[in-house]
């Protein structure tokens, strides 16, 4: 007998809990179908070394965008916690090991730091004023995130309401690498700022695609990147907690080989158990990218392409930095590696045309800064994000151009530190180095990712030419997108979860994505 649900989700993400707690509180019988024997997508926490009790976030490794209205809905019991530092460049200057410090709340440590980088008060009153503006849109346009789609004009009125015309030219119209260019003078804060443009996306920062600006808005309209108690794992544990007392079955392990879908009812195929069944429901949202969508409707689609590289460390203790600047403030934030707005830009030339960008620009932070409960004893994480680092570097040999990458990038660390960090390296039972890597081909064949592209595909704007849609639709009423690879959808933040649930729930005659 074919089983019936009002509603079955695809693939068992943070999204796709988010989206089953909504439903099944409504009232709606709820199927989440996950591939792997856990659900979570990349929101989750592992051990990967043995006789080591460490808990890290694996994949995802902050939360952002997630709005409190969501926890707040959900009733969900997670502590999201700030960083004490913002971020921390380590530079060379005039022949001496400094670095450029923002606070979690810049004021006069980083007025000082600023200051000594550039000779002049001048870069970090262009950086308040920036960022001041920039705030005041996010505040103006956040909330837009969990409704319907604006449309255009309506979202180009909050955001000049809020910050004025020369802020929407800057972040919607060029560049963002022109507004960088034109508000400040030095190279290294030039690069602070554009990195929020190009985590997960490869692409230049003066592309007219703007792929770049969309990145950066998504960062900034999310506010600041904080920490999850317990590491992303206890995201996902109190998600599948409120998804099930709500009703909603979740079933791992469950490969989903079809989906048809026709307007008004749908049936979706998977294996379990060794044997193979069928579900029918009215709804299906799918928590998968939408590459893997396609497929699972026999079409034909493009692959994206990721262009990062995740380094787990672990360190019996913190490296001690040739600028003498405190490790325990240096790592507290995102610690910029070879950042610059130059070096991100060699480093995308580079990686563009085949080759492998030297210096390696990547951010690194330690989690266990902001919450130890992630370990037992005195352990420390170290967490790198790898940029311009795309999917094609790693198809004619991926472990060893990962190894390779490995290497570089503990090297580039070294040259700012006072000792290699290869001796802070804590040992897993086997007496071996407590690191791991995971590159986009890996997150591909892991998490059914393809290209390992952590957004599933190109950020697209977060509105419309014309208003309308909840940015999860389909060409098909019934099938609905819920993950990152939904409009607004990208981050660890459940807002591709509460869009689609709301889709459902409250469907509009004029919806399209």
């Amino acid at each position: 007998m074919t089983e019936r649900y009002d509603v079955v989700v695809v693939g068992g993400g943070h999204n796709a809990l988010v989206a089953a707690a909504y439903l099944a509180r409504a009232g709606r019988s709820v199927l989440v179908l996950e591939r792997l024997d856990r659900v979570g997508g990349a929101a989750v926490s592992a051990t990967p070394f043995p006789g080591v009790s460490a808990r890290l976030s694996r994949y995802s490794y902050l939360v952002s965008l997630m709005p409190g209205a969501i926890i707040s809905d959900l009733g969900l019991r997670v502590e999201l916690r700030s960083r004490a530092v913002s971020s921390y460049t380590p530079v060379e200057l005039d022949g001496r090991a400094e670095g450029l410090l923002v606070e979690h709340e810049p004021g006069e440590a980083t007025a000082a730091s600023f200051r000594k980088l550039t000779g002049s008060d001048a870069e970090f009153a262009r950086w308040v004023s920036f960022y001041e503006s920039l705030s005041a849109m996010a505040s103006a346009t956040a909330s837009t995130m969990l409704q319907p789609l604006p449309s255009r004009a309506e979202f180009r009125a909050l955001v000049t309401g809020a910050a004025g015309e020369r802020l929407w030219e800057q972040v919607f119209e060029q560049p963002i690498g022109t507004a960088i260019e034109d508000t400040f003078a030095d190279d290294v804060v030039r690069g602070v700022v554009a990195t929020d443009a190009l985590i997960g996306t490869h692409t230049s920062l003066t592309s007219p695609e703007l792929l770049a600006n969309r990145c950066f808005l998504y960062h900034l309209i999310g506010g600041e990147w904080r920490v999850p108690v317990g590491g992303m794992g206890a995201v996902t544990r109190e998600l599948s907690r409120v998804a099930q007392e709500n009703g909603a079955t979740l079933r791992t392990a469950a490969t989903v080989t079809r989906l048809d879908a026709d307007g008004t009812t749908a049936e979706v195929t998977y294996r379990h158990a060794g044997a193979e069944h069928t579900v029918a429901a009215g709804h299906v949202l799918a928590g998968v990218a939408p590459a893997v969508l396609d497929r699972l409707r026999g079409r034909e689609s493009t692959k994206p392409t990721g262009a990062q590289l995740k380094i787990n460390v672990l360190l019996s203790r913190l490296p001690r930095l040739r600028s003498g600047v405190d490790p325990r403030q240096a790592f507290a934030g995102t610690f910029h590696l070879d950042e610059s707005y130059r070096e991100l830009e060699n480093a995308y030339t580079a990686s563009a045309s085949g080759g492998v960008p030297d210096p390696l620009p990547g951010e690194m932070y330690c989690h266990t800064l902001t919450d130890e409960s992630i370990v037992d004893g005195p352990l420390h994480t170290l967490t790198l994000f790898g940029l311009h680092t795309p999917a094609t570097l790693f198809a004619a040999d991926n472990r060893g151009r990962r190894d390779e990458l490995v290497a570089r990038y503990l090297a580039g660390l070294n040259r700012y530190l006072a000792e290699p960090v290869e001796d802070c390296l804590a040992t897993d039972e086997d007496g071996r180095p407590c690191i791991e890597a995971r590159t986009p081909l890996d997150l591909e064949d892991e998490l059914a990712m393809p290209g390992g592209h952590i957004f599933h595909g190109d950020l697209a704007w977060p509105f419309t030419e014309e208003r309308g849609g909840w940015g999860v639709e389909t060409d098909v009423p019934n099938l609905l997108l819920c993950g990152s690879g939904s409009r607004r959808g990208g981050g660890v933040s459940g807002i591709g979860g509460h869009n689609a649930a709301n889709a459902v729930l409250a469907p509009l005659s004029s919806a399209r994505p």
